[in-house]
């Protein structure tokens, strides 16, 4: 009998050594905490994992999957590289009916299909801060976005996609709460601030003392505008000079 727990280990056994994380949630949970326009439209027990990149694999995942694979020049070199993982992790499942949804991915009208955040929010992955776990509200009628806090790696981390097992019930899954580790009010004020108004500065990132942040490398690729990665590539030695970009 196939069990989320079974299913999670193989996950894991997969993604982990590559430098990913992997954190069930029921869809229920997810499409709770909603406006239906956002749900998921399956029944509400069953299957899904959320999956995030840790900061380690830009060396376990991204680096080798440059130095083995052709490059497709009009997509992110990053979104390939989660891509050919995701891909791989489903072909360990040939009897699964398994949807991947990714961090990029929109609805014709502009909406995304999976709100990331609150998927690991949901899971117990990482910490989503929003406005509303400020009180009193210091900020009026501004509008303030809300950011994911990992309690391992503080804001050095990506949230990839969403693996939605479609033929998978886990009723029996209980669900883990995230870890609270930007408890105070001054400090989510800073955190929120951070990342609204100075985002590209990183300090956001720093709400927690951190196991493991991003290399100066791995920091500068993902500083670099999308559209002039595949030259910082080059640059580096990654690819080819002859590559197109």
């Amino acid at each position: 009998m196939v069990t989320h727990v079974g299913i999670l280990e193989k996950l894991r056994g997969a993604l982990e050594p590559r430098g990913f994380e992997v954190h069930p949630f029921q869809v229920g949970w997810y499409n709770g905490v909603l406006e239906p326009v956002f749900h998921l439209t399956y029944p509400p027990d069953t299957l899904a994992f959320v999956v995030l990149s840790a900061p380690s694999m830009f060396e376990k995942s991204f680096k080798p999957f440059l130095a083995q694979h052709e490059l497709q020049s009009l997509r992110d070199p990053i979104d390939q590289c989660v891509a050919h993982h995701m891909t791989l992790a489903k072909e360990r499942f040939p009897l699964h009916n398994i949807e991947v949804l990714y961090d990029y991915e929109l609805h014709p009208n502009r909406r995304p299909k999976v709100l990331m955040q609150t998927a690991a929010h949901v899971s117990g992955a990482a910490y989503y801060y929003m406005r509303k776990d400020v009180e009193p509200d210091p900020w009026g009628k501004r509008k303030m976005y809300g950011v994911c806090i990992h309690p391992r790696f503080g804001g050095w981390f990506a949230i990839r996609a969403v693996l939605v097992f479609a033929d998978v019930r886990a009723a029996g899954l209980e669900q883990t709460l995230p870890i609270d580790c930007v408890p105070g009010r001054e400090e989510r004020i800073r955190l929120l601030e951070n990342f609204n108004y100075n985002w590209r500065d990183g300090k956001y990132r720093d709400a927690l003392p951190a196991e493991e942040k991003y290399s100066t490398e791995q920091t500068l690729y993902f500083a670099t505008p999308p559209a002039e990665r595949l030259k910082l590539l080059k640059l580096w030695g990654q690819i080819p000079p002859t590559a197109p970009c």
